[in-house]
């Protein structure tokens, strides 16, 4: 064996060192060599009707979650009935229920968006000049009040930190691009002519932000109507609970220090589309459409409809193999893990190649 293969071996094998997924499992680091297979040979292992998507089957969906949340409206009539004592009860319940399935009316929205594509989205994960939120910063480049969060690893600062994400995260994200992308001037997702958006989709913020603009003006009449509290209480809360969740998807699904980053010197599509980790969310997977235990699948397939993920997923696992990430912590647990341990990103073993630390 010559000097370049001996290399080889060795880099790969300090990839092999186990990532820690919680205090009872461990998930190996994904490889960073090149796949052993291609993108046509992942497609085939797939059943072709998985790829085919129904307008009946995909709105008998939105029907589906639009009919429980209004089922959970009309259950408010009988709430303003009980002792009030249970109002601490019922009035959670029903913020956390409605959270939930609108968060499920979100996915399906979601999946619109990559269906209009005739093939498939372009997705550019893990790549650290092309992400667009959630993208990871350099310890030098972290914000002037990391060391007081984690240096001293201060868990009441980080426990803050996480509730303002949870709470004002998705909005600010929209508003300020804050958690996303640095671009050389400032950048909103309502800014038509910003530099986050090309050509065509400029018309389309145009019409969002009316769109926007509408809703705001309805619920601006129901207020005039039925009061800011009542609202509030409808409509409001749930808004943040739906903010939350997809805050808490988005940032598990890319955020975990199995995964590795990747400048322009060493990003390819296929390898950037595995930087993935799948979770489990238990009986949730199924309320918000299994987009959560389904992520790999959708990284590379972004077309198949989300009836179809979970088999597609099973197809696709023996290809992949070791490239393949699941990580069966629970929701909480791993939300403070890793906002624990993944701080910044730095190089190891291979130049171009990143990987979160949390070291001071």
């Amino acid at each position: 064996m010559g000097t370049s293969d001996q290399t080889t071996v060795k880099e790969e094998k300090k990839q092999e060192l186990p990532c820690r997924a919680g205090s009872s499992a461990a998930m190996q680091c994904s490889p960073v060599a090149k796949p052993p297979f291609t993108l046509g040979d992942v497609k085939k292992a797939i059943p072709p009707y998985c790829f085919y998507r129904s307008v009946i089957k995909s709105f008998s969906y939105l029907v589906h979650d639009l009919v429980i949340a209004m089922g959970l409206l009309y259950a408010l009539v009988g709430i303003p009935a009980l002792p009030s004592i249970l109002w601490f009860v019922t009035w959670p319940l029903y913020w956390a229920a409605q959270g939930c399935f609108l968060f499920g009316v979100w996915i399906i929205a979601h999946e619109c968006g990559h269906n209009a594509f005739p093939q498939w989205h372009p997705w550019s994960g893990a790549a650290l000049e092309r992400d667009e939120v959630f993208v990871p910063r350099f310890k030098s480049n972290l914000p002037w009040y990391s060391p007081y969060v984690y240096k001293y690893n201060n868990p009441v600062a980080r426990l803050v930190l996480l509730a303002v994400q949870l709470t004002v995260g998705w909005p600010m994200y929209l508003a300020f691009n804050t958690w996303g992308h640095q671009y050389p001037r400032f950048a909103s997702h309502f800014d038509p002519s910003g530099p986050i958006y090309k050509g065509r989709e400029r018309i389309c913020i145009v019409i969002s932000n009316i769109s926007i603009l509408t809703v705001s003006f309805a619920l601006y009449k129901l207020m005039a109507a039925f009061g800011f509290w009542w609202v509030r209480r409808i409509y409001g809360i749930p808004l943040l609970v739906v903010n939350a969740w997809l805050v808490v998807v988005t940032y598990l699904h890319h955020t975990h220090r199995a995964l590795p980053h990747y400048d322009s010197s060493e990003w390819d599509w296929l390898p950037g589309a595995l930087a993935t980790v799948d979770r489990d969310y238990g009986i949730l997977n199924r309320v918000f459409h299994n987009i959560t235990n389904t992520h790999v699948a959708y990284h590379l397939f972004p077309t198949i409809p989300h009836y179809h993920a979970v088999e597609a997923t099973k197809a696709i696992r023996p290809i992949l193999g070791e490239y393949y990430q699941f990580d069966p912590t629970p929701v909480v647990k791993a939300i403070w893990r890793e906002a624990k341990e993944c701080i910044y990103i730095q190089a190891e073993d291979h130049k171009g190649v990143f990987w979160y630390s949390n070291k001071f």
